[in-house]
């Protein structure tokens, strides 16, 4: 084997607080060639940003490192900060998670790029810089990319700013680029565009790229070997494909088990990865995992397993006890990890049933004034423009769509319970337009919600106990029986009735979204708002909420309106999906229907850049991209308002295209769907054509 372009040795990195060190990393190992795409995924706190950071120089000056990083055989530990800015950039660069705190407010993007590329190129001109900057731009499919280069980051949205970074990463052809968390904070269409023009910038710089992250279904896509890690180390590494097939660590086989399918979805229930990693501060003793591994036998509590090799599979290696049990298929994800059984359903046919909530034509809009002193509208944000839907007991909706769709506002239409601009809004059968003030009060009882940030949505300074009962505070409820329901809800939602007396800060991001969940069920609703309630957590907790709420629905009769931009989750647990664009539905249906036979572009552009946990499947399937950015909601679109970004368009003919930029679809019936799209029928033209280069009006 030839000397790899990154060796990292023996790595451990320790911080100091009052009791001592915290061991964030702890003897890892690995290796990247040129030209490789290696992935590296755990949970939350598993030490992967602590590692690249190391790599990269970047630690505060409290970090101990030990351990070796060389690059082209050169030590970086070694070398002087002057000395390693001299490779970052130029031979080594970074991608951050987040790119708006990255990039500098008070200067242009081209600014930023050209400063790149003046550091290490120090006699070039400016204008040569300002050609190389558009360039850049051009190639991470910025569109008018000679405008765009002189746009602050504000300016940009989040999707084209990682872009920008990606650009500024790429400037000088570097060999490395690190990618930490680059795709976490966008929706899942621009989160496809990201890992495009990471290839891309792969491809033109000839250079090997790590990817950290917890998403398994980009790792499966992407790269070519990964490396699983938990509480600061490495627990198995090998072959995408050889991983993903046969994982021989319990870590690897939960994480698996734990990510939703979209291709299979609602055919086997998630597998829970129940506690949490323990903290780097106060490690157990043995395998760091053994509280949370079933499989776990008495020498995983005494002896922490070391990473060790197999002989049938060169490169292969696993931190397990029971490694060779696996190997030999003796011990199998199934035994390990056994998915649990659905519960019965309080309510067989809930389509015989009414409506619990009913919508008609509704309407938000935000009127967009001007002036400081005469303000007058000059405009109006068209949030929700005339949506129809409806939820029957039992039922569960799955609200989809990119940020900025409308999704949070057409839920919260619904959560204030007041007559709506335009339409028709009907819950439990009463016209919400004819409720007094006591009435409303008293309906709160039955529709609650369960935000996206359980943190954000518990006051830090009331104990758990005293959260959950508010809602029945409200309702004058007697505080012995707010406390009896307390205790009662607590144990439904997997946690100990003893926990009431704790505060949010001392329970996991998970237990704090059941928390969220018991608070809303308090006052036994028909009907709850969930609103992205797992994307803030961790892929291993996510499986173990969403198996809760789908057991409470099913046990309960309760109705949900689940709003998401992961279709996959969606999938998982609703019966009916409404995929929302620019304030409108544009494909509402059974999910069965809307998965298998999506007729509307958008939807189609959607479920082809979910990431599906299957390497040999993401490399089979085709990529709908869609060009450019969602347009405001605050412009006037004559005609569809997808046709600026519509991949089914250029596709058309010319009398075709123009009756798109004319003509508003309204939503047809195409069997047990509705679709919002002149041309619905067309849509099985997008299967044999790479839409990846169609060019539409966006650009």
């Amino acid at each position: 084997m030839p000397e790899p372009l990154l060796r990292v040795q023996d790595l451990s990195v320790s911080f100091p607080n009052q009791n001592g060190l915290v061991r964030a990393v702890r003897g890892v190992n690995y290796e990247v060639h040129e030209g490789e795409f290696l992935g590296i995924v755990g949970e939350s706190g598993s030490g992967k940003s602590v590692s690249s950071m190391a790599v990269m120089g970047l630690l505060p000056s409290s970090a101990q490192i030990e351990g070796s990083i060389t690059y082209r055989g050169e030590s970086l530990l070694h070398k002087s900060d002057r000395e390693l800015s001299d490779l970052r950039g130029r031979e080594i660069s970074m991608i951050f998670q987040d790119p708006l705190s990255a990039l500098t407010p008070v200067y242009t993007i081209g600014q930023q790029i050209e400063e790149a590329l003046t550091l290490h190129n120090k006699n070039v001109s400016a204008d040569a810089l300002h050609k190389r900057a558009v360039e850049l731009l051009k190639i991470v499919g910025i569109p008018g990319a000679e405008r765009r280069v002189k746009a602050f980051p504000h300016e940009f949205s989040g999707g084209m700013r990682q872009r920008a970074m990606i650009a500024i990463a790429m400037a000088n052809d570097p060999q490395l680029i690190i990618a930490d968390e680059p795709t976490t904070a966008l929706d899942v269409t621009i989160q496809a565009q990201i890992l495009e023009v990471l290839q891309k910038a792969k491809e033109v710089t000839d250079a090997a790229v790590v990817l950290i992250t917890h998403d398994l279904g980009v790792v499966a896509g992407n790269v070519d070997r990964v490396a699983v890690m938990y509480a600061g180390k490495l627990v198995e590494k090998g072959d995408v494909d050889e991983v993903f097939a046969q994982p021989r660590m319990p870590y690897t086989m939960g994480l698996l088990r734990s990510v939703p399918n979209m291709l299979t979805a609602g055919k086997d229930r998630l597998v829970p990865l129940e506690g949490r990693p323990p903290s780097p501060a106060a490690l157990p003793k043995g395998c760091p995992f053994a509280d949370r591994c079933p499989a776990a036998i008495d020498i995983c509590h005494q002896e922490e397993p070391e990473l060790l090799g197999f002989e049938d599979v060169p490169g292969r290696t696993a931190a397990c006890h029971r490694a060779g049990e696996i190997a030999a298929g003796t011990l199998t994800s199934a035994d390990i990890f056994p998915r649990p059984e659905y519960v019965p359903h309080a309510i067989e046919d809930s389509d015989a049933l009414a409506p619990i909530v009913e919508a008609e034509g509704l309407v938000r809009h935000f009127p967009l004034m001007k002036g400081s002193v005469f303000r007058r509208q000059v405009g109006a944000v068209k949030a929700v423009d005339g949506v129809d839907f409806e939820i029957r007991p039992g039922q569960t909706l799955g609200l989809v769509g990119e940020s900025g769709s409308g999704k949070s506002t057409t839920a919260l239409e619904i959560m204030e319970l007041v007559k709506p601009q335009a339409g028709r809004l009907v819950v439990d059968g009463t016209d919400v337009s004819t409720l007094t003030a006591k009435q409303r009060l008293a309906m709160r009882r039955d529709v609650q919600i369960v935000f996206q940030d359980p943190m954000a949505a518990l006051d830090p300074r009331m104990p758990v106990g005293e959260l959950i009962a508010e809602p029945l505070t409200v309702q004058g409820v007697p505080k012995a029986e707010r406390h009896r329901k307390v205790r009662e809800l607590l144990e439904r939602v997997g946690l100990y009735a003893s926990m009431a007396d704790r505060y949010p800060h001392e329970f996991s991001g998970g237990q704090r979204q059941r928390i969220g969940i018991a608070r809303a069920l308090i006052t036994e609703p028909k009907l709850l708002v969930l609103d992205e309630p797992v994307s803030a957590l961790d892929v291993s907790v996510q499986a173990g909420v969403i198996n809760l709420l789908e057991d409470l629905r099913d046990e309960l009769g309760l109705s949900y309106l689940f709003v998401a931009h992961d279709l996959a989750i969606v999938r998982e647990i609703s019966d009916y999906i409404a995929v929302m664009y620019l304030g409108r539905i544009v494909e509402y249906g059974p999910v069965k229907d809307v998965f298998e036979h999506p007729k509307h572009p958008y939807t189609r552009a959607l479920m082809s850049a979910v990431p599906v946990p299957d390497p040999a499947t993401e490399r089979s399937r085709q990529r709908i991209l869609l060009q450019g950015d969602l347009p405001s909601p605050t412009e006037t679109i004559t005609g569809c308002n997808f046709a600026s970004r519509c991949p089914l368009r250029p596709l058309l003919s010319d009398e075709q295209q123009s009756r798109c930029r004319t003509d508003d679809p309204a939503g047809v019936s195409h069997g047990a769907s509705r679709v919002a799209c002149h041309y619905a029928d067309e849509i099985s033209r997008l299967d044999n054509v790479d839409t990846s280069n169609l060019v539409t009006g966006a650009q």
